[in-house]
C-alpha cells in the first residue's frame, strides 16, 4: 500500500520552500484532477490512484536546476518528469511513474523528443491511461511561480504553446473532455 506522506518526506526531508513549493502545487493539482472524476464517472478514472499520483508527479524536480523554485539540482528543468519516475519505479510503484514520466508539456511523442534533441530518453512520453491524462491535463493549470492561481484555459494553453502543435490539440481534446 502506497503512503503518499512517507514518500514525499523520504525525498523532501526538510520543511523548506521547496518543499511548500510542491506540497501546494500538488495539492492544487489533486483537487482539480478529483474535481474531473467526480464530473466525468463515465470515464471510469480510479479517484485513489488519481489523488496519489496527482501528489507525486513533480517528485524529481528538486533534481533539477530550477532555482526560482529552489531547486539546486543538475538536470535541465525538462528531466523531472522521468527523473521522478525513476525514483518511483525503485519504490516499486510503476504505474505512479508512469505519470510522472508522460505529466511534462502535454505529454511528448518521440518524435518531437528526437527533433528537438531533448534531454530525456528516446521515447514516447506521452499520457497512455486517463488517469494519466486528467492529471496531465490538471497539472498545465498550476504554475509552482503563482501558487494557488489556477490559469484560465487561454493562460494554460499559452503556456503550451512552446510544446508545438500536437501538444496544443491534445490539450484542446481534453478540454471538450474533461470541462
Amino acid at each position: 500500500m502506497m503512503n503518499v506522506q512517507s514518500l514525499i518526506e523520504k525525498f523532501y526531508p526538510e520543511d523548506n520552500r521547496l518543499r511548500q513549493i510542491l506540497l501546494q502545487h500538488s495539492k492544487d493539482v489533486a483537487e482539480k484532477a478529483l474535481r474531473i472524476v467526480r464530473a466525468h464517472p463515465e470515464l471510469g478514472a480510479d479517484s485513489t490512484f488519481v489523488e496519489e499520483a496527482s501528489w507525486l508527479h513533480d517528485i524529481g524536480i528538486f533534481l533539477t536546476d530550477a532555482r526560482g523554485i529552489d531547486c539546486y539540482g543538475t538536470y535541465p528543468y525538462i528531466c523531472h518528469g522521468y527523473l521522478g519516475a525513476d525514483l518511483l519505479r525503485e519504490e516499486g510503484f510503476l504505474r505512479h511513474a508512469l505519470v510522472c514520466e508522460r505529466h511534462t508539456g502535454a505529454g511528448l511523442a518521440l518524435d518531437v523528443i528526437m527533433e528537438r534533441n531533448l534531454p530525456v530518453p528516446h521515447r514516447d512520453m506521452r499520457p497512455v491511461s486517463i488517469e494519466e491524462q486528467i492529471i496531465c491535463f490538471a497539472d498545465k493549470f498550476f504554475s509552482k511561480t503563482h501558487l494557488g492561481e489556477e490559469k484560465s484555459v487561454e493562460k494554460a494553453r499559452q503556456s503550451l504553446m512552446k510544446h508545438g502543435e500536437e501538444g496544443l490539440a491534445r490539450f484542446d481534446d481534453w478540454c471538450f473532455r474533461f470541462l
